[in-house]
C-alpha cells in the first residue's frame, strides 16, 4: 500500500522572495536605520550618515541630494521625533520618486503587430528577458513572434530558439552575421502575414565600438518604422542593476540614441543594492515596466513602487 503523496512545498510570493533576495549583503536595504539612531534622536549626523548610505547604495548624489533635503525640511519642522518618523518619512521620500516610473506595459493592437524593440548591453539578461516576457504575454492571450536580430553572436540565436521552443513561439533567424535590418525586415513581414500580435526583437548588446552599436540600432529602429511610422511601439532596455552607476550611463547613452519608452531592471538577486532604480527614475523618467530578481519565469514581474521600497526598507527579519 502506497503512503499519501507529499504536497509540493508552495513556493513563497514575489515580494517576499525580492524582500529576501535585494536585502542580501551589508548595505543599506538591511542596514537597521535603528543602528543610525541608538540614541533614538534624529539629528543632522543621522541625515549625514543616511546621505552617505545612499550613494554607496547607488542612489546616486542628485538623487540622494533630494531625498536628505526633504529629510532635512521635515526635521527642521520637528517632525522627525522618533526612529517610525524617520521611516516613515524616508518611505515617502522614495515613493515619490519612484512612483512616477510605475507604468505598466500595455500592449495596444495596432495594425499589424505591436513591436517591442530589446535592446541592452551583453550580459545584461536581454534573451532571457525576453523569454520571460514572451511567456507572460502569451498567458495574457497575445500571440507572439520572436527576432533574432543579434547576428553578431551565435549563441544568442540559439539561446532565443531555445526559448522559441520552450514557450511554443515562432523565432525568425537567420545565419550568423546577416543584416540584423533584415532579419526584422523579414520577421515583421512574417508576423503581419500570421496576424501576430507581439513581435519581440532581440538585438546585438556590443559592436566593435558604441558608436557602432547604436548606428545599428538606429537602422533597426528605421526599417521597423517603414512598415509602420508608429513602430516600434516600445524600445525596452534591459538593465543589469549589479551595474550600479555604470548602469544609469548605459541607459543615459541608450536613451539619447533610441528614445527609450521602458526598461526592465534584471539582476536584483545578486550583490545588487537596488538603489539604482532611483537614480534612473529621478534622472531619464522612462517607465519601469519589469524588475527580475531571478532566473526562473515568475522570477520577473511587473514593477511595483510600494512594494519596491516595502522592501527595501525591510529590516532583518521583519515582515513588514
Amino acid at each position: 500500500m502506497f503512503g499519501k503523496k507529499e504536497k509540493p512545498e508552495s513556493k513563497p510570493g514575489f515580494i517576499k522572495r525580492l524582500r529576501a533576495r535585494i536585502n542580501k549583503g551589508d548595505n543599506w536595504l538591511t542596514y537597521d536605520l535603528a543602528n543610525l539612531v541608538p540614541g533614538g534622536e534624529i539629528d543632522e549626523d543621522v541625515l549625514e550618515e543616511l546621505e552617505s548610505l545612499l550613494v554607496m547604495a547607488d542612489v546616486g548624489v542628485d538623487t540622494t541630494e533630494l531625498i536628505i533635503a526633504d529629510l532635512q525640511k521635515s526635521l527642521a519642522r520637528n517632525e522627525l521625533k522618533d526612529l517610525d518618523a524617520l521611516r516613515a518619512q524616508l518611505e515617502r521620500s522614495l515613493l515619490s520618486i519612484l512612483k512616477p516610473a510605475e507604468k505598466p506595459l500595455v500592449i495596444e493592437k495596432p495594425d499589424g503587430p505591436f513591436v517591442i524593440l530589446m535592446v541592452g548591453v551583453n550580459g545584461a539578461g536581454k534573451t532571457t528577458t525576453i523569454g520571460k516576457l514572451a511567456r507572460r504575454l502569451k498567458d495574457d492571450g497575445h500571440s507572439v513572434m520572436l527576432a533574432a536580430g543579434d547576428t553578431f553572436r551565435a549563441a544568442a540565436v540559439e539561446q532565443l530558439q531555445a526559448w522559441g521552443e520552450r514557450n511554443d513561439v515562432p523565432v525568425i533567424a537567420q545565419q550568423s552575421g546577416a543584416d540584423p535590418a533584415a532579419v526584422i525586415f523579414d520577421a515583421w513581414q512574417a508576423a503581419k502575414a500570421r496576424n501576430i500580435d507581439v513581435l519581440l526583437v532581440d538585438t546585438a548588446g556590443r559592436l566593435q565600438n558604441q558608436v557602432g552599436l547604436m548606428d545599428e540600432l538606429q537602422k533597426m529602429k528605421r526599417v521597423v518604422a517603414r512598415h509602420d511610422e508608429t513602430a516600434p511601439h516600445e524600445i525596452m532596455l534591459v538593465l543589469d542593476s549589479s551595474q550600479g552607476q555604470n548602469a544609469l550611463v548605459q541607459a543615459e547613452k541608450f536613451h539619447e540614441a533610441l528614445g527609450l519608452t521602458g526598461i526592465t531592471v534584471t539582476k536584483l538577486d545578486g550583490s545588487a543594492k537596488g538603489g539604482i532604480l532611483f537614480a534612473i527614475a529621478n534622472r531619464l523618467q522612462v517607465p519601469v515596466r519589469f524588475i527580475g530578481i531571478g532566473e526562473a519565469v515568475d522570477d520577473m514581474q511587473p514593477f511595483r513602487a510600494d512594494e519596491f521600497v516595502s522592501a527595501l526598507l525591510a529590516t532583518g527579519n521583519r515582515d513588514q
